[in-house]
């Protein structure tokens, strides 16, 4: 009786918070927690993992409270179930339990967050708890310049494009930018192109990764071998420009198409810019 009960709380929960926030944030952070139990006028909701829990309590904290005390009364609290170690069988899971913070956190700590990544270059910009924001290592050459680009009547308009991106971020119609041509053409060149201006204007205000396929299938498994995919996720998904080489790498590879699905979705709807190259034209 106390899981139905807690089921429909959670459910009348999730009605009002679908109503104030956007439908990719809600389905990412909202549609994956489960109800446990209600006891004591306390809702329990276990999050897959701390990192999760911090997330939440770091940039939803107001709206979980307003929403509990909505659903459950003034008295009515909220408590996480945290997913420590996974296993097949969820009666095999580990958890642990701790509150929501009586207030909103005041300011962030300094711990490492998600540093598995295979590269070993790129840096997480974001530490738990409180997701402190920090410098992200963007990878890029800094020799891929557009002074040092060769213009002809082949590239013109991509390298047109390309500046249009780099001097009006977040306000040009070149989202995502896609760059398609053969091997040697200047791809590579010209999309590092746009990160290296953006960095030079923005400096560290924007987070900025430039990474190959390869790359980047490397690391989505060795999240998923360390249970780590949430990180990996919430990683991409706060980069300001994203820049992926050689995409049609990820042929064949259902799960990372999957995955950069998602991530591509999220930046998109967040107005954040993606840019993409491949050596073989779309379908």
């Amino acid at each position: 009786m106390a899981k139905e009960s807690a089921k429909a709380v959670w459910e009348t929960c999730l009605e009002i918070i679908r109503d104030n926030i956007n439908y990719q944030k809600f389905k990412s952070w909202f549609e994956p927690i489960k109800p446990v139990k209600l006891e004591n006028n306390t809702l329990t909701i276990q999050v897959p993992s701390q990192f999760w829990y911090e997330w939440l309590e770091e940039h939803y904290y107001n709206m979980l409270r307003s929403t509990i005390t909505k659903v459950l009364g003034t008295d009515g609290k909220l408590e996480y179930s945290i997913v420590m170690e996974k296993s097949e069988n969820p009666i095999d899971e580990r958890s642990v339990r701790m509150p929501q913070r009586p207030v909103p956190p005041s300011k962030p700590q300094n711990l490492t967050g998600y540093s598995g990544h295979n590269p070993g270059s790129i840096q997480n910009p974001f530490v738990i708890p409180g997701l402190k924001k920090s410098k992200v290592e963007s990878n890029l050459n800094q020799n891929y310049v557009f002074e040092r680009y060769i213009e002809g009547d082949c590239n013109r308009l991509a390298r047109s494009a390309a500046m249009a991106i780099a001097e009006n971020l977040g306000n040009n119609s070149f989202n995502p930018f896609f760059v398609y041509g053969g091997v040697g053409l200047g791809k590579t060149h010209l999309i590092q192109s746009i990160g290296n201006k953006i960095k030079q204007d923005y400096g560290d205000e924007k987070s900025i990764l430039y990474i190959s396929s390869e790359s980047f299938t490397n690391e989505f498994v060795h999240a998923i071998r360390n249970n780590r995919a949430s990180e990996f996720s919430m990683f991409y998904r706060n980069i300001d420009v994203l820049i992926v080489d050689d995409i049609q790498f990820f042929s064949g590879k259902e799960k990372t198409q999957e995955e950069f699905f998602h991530i591509f979705n999220a930046l998109h709807q967040d107005g954040k810019q993606i840019i993409l190259s491949s050596d073989r034209a779309p379908k």
